[in-house]
């Protein structure tokens, strides 16, 4: 029988989103006793927790130099420190659960990745972290329901694309006070730009120069952690993480990137690992190979849902016709552009594709424990986009149609029960139907095998205008709505009945205290492909 779950209250989620930037504070434990003070509080970046298994929780910090040293060059340097954690039932954690030390090293940014084994199924738990006599703030986060369990209810925050200067991370502070069981991330956690001359229409100044070397992108993500409502999202619940091209650089591909071949592999393989030292990754991770991260995995809740997380970075081959070392063009003329529509190029990488074609196998509805909802969560817009010029994006999956119908394919034949896709980077909110042949429209004779939900940003701006995004909806036959002037994140809730997706958005970017509402809601009913408009 599963431990009772913990019921979030409006007092926890106030306290979560209070104490976001200070040390908890309360009696100290025994463990907590000895040790070394420190000149300042080492906990600036915050907490988190990661993918959420069963009988183990992964929890995250990572220390750092004062708030004052950001993106200077005679920044002091920290030496090793022994890092204390805790993990308790309670958030005064009276009844303590697992108690032990790390240190916290130079190398690997100070960053420390603790994998808390023999937990309970199906419960939270609180955690937090002490450094001399420093004490991060408290966190919450919880276990899985155990396999082939009857999960009746999964709730999750899904987002992307927070650009620092273009807005304030508002939306955060509302996906912490709804209390997800999880925080799905699809990528650009970072922006890897020096801010533009022009300061007009943003929110707050950028100080930072473009990131090129490891320690330029250890400020980038110690600058994007120190806002306060990032903080409490990560604090109140656990986060599953994938990365698109920012935390890079714009429309990288693999070992592609612009300008000379070897120094943007040195540039590449620096932003990587600040992005390992700066996620709550399992250090599993890093066995797939010691220049690239594991980012595609699949996460299981109960028998209600699996959760499928793409990489759509480290294999991909290059954008269709662009030159090796120079920017990608963004579009490209279909009839002056062959290699478009070439079978052998993929978004995925082949390696990928095989293995996301056995989970969709053991995803199918004949299958033995398979799940009800079987969910892709991917990077961008998965649909096709017709743009009135005639001309093809290049960068999403519209670029590699060929390997979107591949995958539109194995949907097809293997026939989960339910099948949605989870998308980002567009910095738009698109809801549209997956047909069986996903470049024609949908109708009797072609139809819809899948739902698709690409949400918005949480602050990076759209770069385009309503007007033009109603006329590619009027070109593109699978979208049902399409917004770009809104910044927010999707908040999902699976049950063994529908996925309920509501669409949250922010009344004012550029204001700090700004009110956040609900823009629109659709479902997607059991067993009934394409998402429904219900408010």
């Amino acid at each position: 029988m599963f431990s009772p779950l913990l019921t979030p209250t409006a007092d926890r989620r106030r306290f979560l989103i209070a104490s976001s930037l200070a040390t908890a504070v309360g009696a100290l434990p025994a463990w907590a006793r000895a040790g070394e003070a420190l000149a300042h509080n080492p906990f600036t970046l915050g907490i988190a927790s990661g993918d959420p298994q069963p009988d183990n929780i992964l929890i995250w910090t990572r220390l750092s130099a004062p708030p004052a040293y950001l993106g200077s060059d005679i920044a002091p340097e920290l030496a090793p420190q022994t890092v204390y954690w805790e993990v308790a039932h309670d958030e005064q954690f009276r009844q303590p659960v697992a108690q032990g030390q790390s240190m916290a090293l130079p190398e690997h940014g100070h960053a420390l990745h603790i994998q808390v084994n023999g937990l309970s199924p199906d419960r939270w738990y609180f955690y937090r972290f002490r450094c001399g006599n420093a004490f991060s703030t408290t966190g919450r986060c919880r276990t899985s329901p155990a396999a082939g369990s009857s999960a009746q209810k999964l709730r999750m925050a899904v987002a992307s694309c927070q650009r620092w200067e273009h807005g304030f991370y508002t939306a955060w502070a509302d996906a912490a006070q709804a209390a997800p069981d999880l925080v799905l991330f699809l990528g650009d956690y970072i922006y890897e730009y020096a801010q533009h001359a022009k300061s007009e229409g943003l929110a707050r100044p950028q100080p930072l120069r473009t990131a090129r070397t490891l320690q330029d992108y250890r400020d980038r993500y110690a600058l994007h952690k120190s806002d306060a409502h990032l903080q409490a999202a990560h604090a109140a619940c656990n986060w599953s993480v994938i990365w698109d091209d920012h935390e890079v650089e714009n429309d990288y591909a693999s070992q592609y990137g612009r300008g000379e071949p070897a120094h943007f592999l040195a540039r590449r393989n620096a932003a990587w690992q600040a992005f390992y030292e700066n996620m709550p990754l399992r250090a599993n991770a890093l066995q797939r190979g010691s220049q690239g991260l594991a980012l595609y995995r699949s996460l299981q809740w109960g028998n209600l849902a699996r959760l499928h997380l793409l990489d759509g970075r480290q294999y991909r081959d290059l954008q269709a016709c662009r030159p090796e070392g120079k920017a990608s063009t963004g579009t490209v003329d279909p009839k002056e552009c062959a290699a478009l529509h070439d079978p052998g190029r993929s978004f995925l990488g082949w390696e990928q594709e095989r293995w996301l074609g056995r989970q969709l196998q053991a995803d199918a509805g004949s299958a033995s424990h398979a799940p009800q909802w079987s969910t892709l969560v991917q990077t961008t817009l998965f649909a096709a986009r017709k743009h009135p010029s005639g001309k093809q994006s290049t960068d999403s999956w519209d670029g590699y149609p060929e390997a979107r119908q591949r995958l539109v394919r194995q949907i097809s034949e293997s026939r989960p029960r339910n099948s949605v896709l989870l998308g980002g980077d567009i910095h738009q909110n698109y809801v549209c139907n997956i047909p069986a042949l996903s470049d024609e429209a949908p109708g009797q004779r072609n139809p819809v095998v899948a739902s698709e939900f690409c949400g918005t940003s949480i602050s990076s701006h759209s770069g385009t205008s309503q007007t033009k995004v109603d006329a590619i909806v009027q070109n593109s036959p699978q979208v049902t709505y399409a917004r770009c002037d809104e910044r927010g994140y999707s908040l999902v809730e699976i049950t063994p009945r529908q996925m309920m997706t509501e669409l949250r958005a922010v009344t004012d970017p550029l204001k700090a205290d700004s009110s956040v509402y609900t823009l629109a809601r659709f479902a997607v009913e059991d067993r009934k492909p394409g998402p429904i408009r219900i408010g």
